[in-house]
């Protein structure tokens, strides 16, 4: 059974209509035969939401008990058990209650899946896991809820539902999504305008790209080499040299100005030979472009300009952007230059911007490629040189009245022979020498017209000719193989030098490198794939390309690098000459160590997770049996005492022991709650509901625990609200003020004072204790320890972990300050809510978390 597929209405925000799409999606499917089953759908009480129910299958969903109350999940099994064409399950971001199957709704998704059933989805873009920064920054709310990107990248389709921030704004003000007393508190926070399009944006960026991608597997798949410009992207082309950093601010400034718009900056490396680029300002120049929001690629190409058009008709570039010319006017008798080359090739497609700079014309050395390996046309103009000069020569010589003599003569034919050599190489100028030691004797040593000589000293200038000649021409072979082979190797350097620079940079992901292999060597796929021992099969570690031409095995791929005994670099594209191969085996060994490296962190992360588990288990059975005893054994005293026959217990006795029973049970309660929000924490399950609200509507519930006269409370009403979970609020307030009085002197109260401080609002509890050295203000923030390991009275050591964790998960901060004179001050910070006086209707959940 294959695995099934996944479809995702993506929306901006709650209320644009995916579940409804979902829906409808599911009646149409139904009318035409599919056989389409509800697995989890939640309609909040929308009523063209609920009417939309009418007419499908609903599985039953599965009831768990948590905290005395019953909540409803998907039920996997009974899922399962159905076996669905299509299953309908809303909300993929959703945490499970505790105690169900998977953790996160997703993973209930993933075993659907894999069970061969399709799943149509919603999500909203502010649960994706990359976007969750932006998205608070934007809304002020931590999205709590997330779903991994790739999760949502891997979906077969994913549709965008979209709505315009006003139209979505009428359709909450008609109670089209949430009830009446909800709405005015939904627009004036969360749906405001400013929030639902940057969301909108965000969203639309978003899918874009996922489409840019389908677009770009498209084109590989179906060989589509022509340009299609859905976006501007615009690829600039480096030299190494200065102008660089110009061209791509240049071509950031182009890109802005049409929205998507998106710069790759490619530096282009010989095969056969290097210019004169600096790594430092390569480096550099890479910076830059990444600063900017662009790319850098480094490739490799024989012909630059081809390489160059070729990359952007790859990426399915609109525009180049090239720098003009730094050679100097005579330097164009080697050509055109890569400017004039590029415009002259790119086609009706793709726009070339040839930009000037303060380096234009200073001179960038003569072009060493040329010189490096012998073209074609050299080699003819070698053989022309070589075979027809010496005739033409003897032809003009054998016309002119003047004799300048055999010796004159034979540096003649010399020069033709030299001139051979430069231009064609070894075997034009052999045949040079051939040719015009045979012209000599037949035109120029007696006996004239006959190919014998008379004199035995011409024999000895003939011979000394054509000696000279073939060593000419074997120095001049020799110095253009060992050229060729200095510039290779040069090349090689450069690309293992960018491959230790960027594992210095701490480009370390597997993806990334194997993309960077596939860029330099122009290939269409790259994987490294793997295997336990020499008969299993092979696996995919990593893969970056065209999936249509993945390869599952090494012997299937164009070029395979072996690295070790099981596992192999697998490239497909083209056949790569067997010189590449030591570079090539440079990036499989770099590759088997990221694989390693990855491996090896996440068993390191899971080692750490067991060891601190290890290490809060231990602690927590050491206050088990300590600090739990003491108040079970005076309750226990207190209860055998009063069940005894032996003695009569008076009215004040009896209540005096029913006292000492209530205050252990608060304490085993007070201690039992610090553990249990303590494992919350551990385990991540504690979900904040923020709301705004007045600091003195809190703090001073947060003092109950503590006799009266122990604390002095300073909170001003003038004080901007917070937003904060009230109930987290209370409990981290109420921790700090209780470990306060258990370590203050007893000769004043504690001070418990608020104060705003910009954009956030400050809770100060000042003792006067004996206070913390510098070097323990963060070891108390840690489970189960105690400064001193001399608590007063009893405790597990929770109360400040606890009051930290519940801060920072409301967004807020917990530190310990030296109060002025003795003590200690605990400054817990808070998000104010600039320019909301008033307290506002709680926000609703679905919108909040």
């Amino acid at each position: 059974m294959g695995r099934g597929k996944l479809r995702i209405y993506l929306g901006a925000a709650p209320g644009v209509g995916k579940t409804y799409a979902m829906l409808s999606e599911a009646h149409r499917r139904v009318e035409r035969g599919t056989d389409c089953a509800v697995a989890f759908v939640e309609h909040y009480g929308r009523p063209r939401t609920e009417v939309m129910l009418h007419g499908l299958e609903q599985i039953p969903r599965k009831e768990l008990a948590y905290r005395d109350t019953v909540f409803t999940e998907m039920d996997v099994d009974a899922v399962l058990e159905r076996a669905p064409a299509v299953a309908l399950v809303d909300e993929l971001a959703h945490t499970n209650i505790p105690g169900s199957r998977n953790d996160k709704r997703w993973q209930d998704v993933e075993e659907l899946l894999a069970a061969g059933i399709h799943v149509v989805s919603t999500v909203n873009i502010q649960h994706l896991e990359s976007l969750g920064d932006v998205v608070e920054s934007i809304t002020g709310v931590r999205q709590r809820e997330t779903v991994p990107d790739e999760v949502v990248r891997r979906a077969d389709q994913i549709e965008l539902v979209d709505m315009s921030p006003q139209a979505l704004r009428r359709r909450m003000a008609h109670g089209n999504i949430y009830k009446p007393d909800k709405v005015d508190a939904a627009l004036s926070n969360y749906f405001r305008p400013g929030n639902l399009t940057a969301l909108r944006e965000l969203a639309l960026l978003w899918v874009a790209d996922r489409v840019d991608e389908y677009l770009q597997e498209y084109r590989s798949e179906h060989h589509v080499s022509k340009i299609w410009g859905s976006r501007e992207r615009i690829v600039v082309g480096l030299t190494g040299g200065p102008e660089g950093r110009t061209l791509i601010r240049r071509a950031a400034r182009l890109a802005e100005k049409g929205a998507g718009g998106e710069v790759l900056a490619v530096y282009i490396a010989r095969s056969d030979g290097l210019t004169s680029a600096s790594t430092k300002e390569l480096t550099a120049q890479q910076t830059l472009v990444e600063d900017l929001g662009g790319t850098f690629h480094h490739v490799i190409g024989d012909d630059i300009p081809s390489a160059l058009l070729e990359f952007a008709r790859g990426v399915n570039a609109t525009q180049i952007v090239l720098g003009s010319s730094r050679r100097k006017a005579w330097q164009y008798v080697f050509g055109p230059g890569v400017g004039a080359t590029v415009a002259r090739e790119s086609g009706p497609d793709l726009d070339v911007h040839i930009v000037t700079h303060e380096e234009v014309a200073k001179g960038r050395g003569l072009p060493v490629a040329r010189g490096a390996r012998l073209g074609r046309s050299r080699i003819i103009a070698g053989w022309l040189v070589g075979v027809a000069g010496p005739a033409l020569l003897a032809l003009l010589l054998t016309h002119v009245e003047a004799d300048l003599g055999l010796a004159n003569d034979m540096l003649l034919f010399l020069a033709l022979t030299v001139a051979a050599a430069l231009l064609g190489g070894l075997f034009p100028a052999l045949a040079s020498a051939a040719v015009g030691s045979l012209l000599l004797n037949w035109f120029f040593t007696p006996p004239l017209h006959r190919l014998t000589i008379a004199d035995p000293r011409n024999i000895v200038a003939i011979g000394v000719f054509f000696a000279v000649a073939v060593s000419v021409a074997s120095v001049v072979d020799l110095a253009a193989r060992r050229t060729h082979q200095a510039a290779r190797l040069r090349a090689e350097s450069e690309i293992l030098s960018f491959l230790a620079g960027s594992v210095l940079r701490g480009e370390t992901t597997l993806d990334a490198l194997l993309e960077r292999v596939r860029e330099t060597f122009g290939m269409e796929s790259v994987a490294l794939l793997e295997r336990e021992n020499d008969v299993a099969p092979w696996t995919c570690a990593g893969s970056v390309g065209a999936r249509s031409l993945l390869v599952q095995r090494p012997e299937e791929a164009d070029v395979d690098v072996p690295v070790g005994d099981h596992m192999a670099l697998a490239l497909s594209g083209r056949v790569l000459p067997a010189e590449d191969r030591r570079v090539l085996a440079a990036f499989a060994a770099q590759a088997a160590v990221i694989l390693d490296r990855q491996r090896l962190e996440s068993e390191a992360e899971q080692a750490r997770a067991l060891a601190e588990g290890n290490r809060i288990r231990t602690a927590l059975l050491a206050a088990v049996s300590h600090d739990l005893r003491t108040p079970l054994a005076a309750i226990k005293a207190a209860v055998t005492s009063l069940r005894s026959d032996d003695v009569a217990w008076s009215e004040e006795d009896q209540a005096e022991l029913l006292e000492g029973i209530e205050e252990g049970a608060d304490r085993l309660d007070h201690l039992v709650g610090n553990l249990l929000d303590m494992s919350r924490l551990q385990t991540g399950t504690v979900t904040p509901l923020i709301r705004e609200i007045d600091l003195d509507e809190v703090v001073p519930m947060a003092l109950g625990g503590v006799p009266e006269d122990s604390v002095d409370l300073d909170v001003p009403e003038s004080l901007p609200m917070v937003a904060v979970d009230p109930g987290l609020l209370e409990r981290s307030v109420a921790n700090i003020v209780e470990n306060a009085v258990k370590y203050s002197s007893g000769r004043q109260p504690v001070l418990v004072a608020a104060s705003a401080l910009g954009n956030r609002v400050e809770v100060r509890v000042v003792d006067r204790g004996p206070g913390v050295p510098d070097e323990a203000k963060e070891r108390i923030f840690e489970p189960f320890q105690r400064y001193g390991d001399a608590p007063r009275g009893t405790g597990v050591g929770l109360g400040l972990a606890v009051a930290r964790g519940f801060a920072e998960a409301m967004g807020g901060t917990l530190n310990a300050e030296d109060t002025p004179g003795g003590g200690l001050t605990m400054v817990l910070t808070l998000k104010a809510v600039v320019g909301r006086p008033q307290i506002g209707p709680r926000l609703p959940a679905e919108a909040a978390s």
